[in-house]
């Protein structure tokens, strides 16, 4: 019997199935959305923010409603959401790519399944619409 290498449990995680790795080095930027995603959907992120509106609201009777009060929340909320929008959506690509690869795997260790939808999104528009009408056709053969 050869001599076979010792087993790495990891080695079928290496890579591609470990969200926090890529070619070896971490992937600062989608652990970092990951976790802002995480944290801006808790119910304590919604919590903390509905208390500054508030505060700022009462502030405003304070600073009699001047423009620097005004000047003070917009420019606060452009910069806190033009950030988390961009990493919000670095996050749902990541899941949607995941959901896509699950998908594909599952279509492709399926019997009688059309291989080319496991990599549908990559298909063009008029392919797309004629995998539909194929899709529509044998729908209504089997009814």
């Amino acid at each position: 019997m050869a001599n076979k290498p010792p087993i790495d449990p990891e080695a079928s995680t290496r890579g591609m199935l470990r969200p926090d790795h890529k070619n070896g080095h971490r992937d600062y930027f989608g652990t970092l959305a990951t976790e802002v995603a995480r944290l801006t959907g808790a119910p304590m992120a919604f919590l903390g923010v509905s208390t500054f509106i508030m505060l700022w609201a009462l502030g405003g009777l304070y600073f009699h409603f001047s423009e620097v009060w005004l000047l003070f929340i917009n420019t606060v909320c452009t910069i806190v959401t033009t950030l988390v929008v961009f990493l919000i959506q670095n996050t749902q690509n990541r899941d949607t790519l995941a959901l896509q690869l699950k998908l594909a795997e599952l279509i492709l260790v399926m019997e009688g399944a059309e291989p080319k939808m496991a990599l549908a999104e990559d298909l063009s528009h008029e392919d797309l619409e004629d995998l539909k009408e194929k899709l529509r056709k044998r729908t209504q053969e089997g009814e």
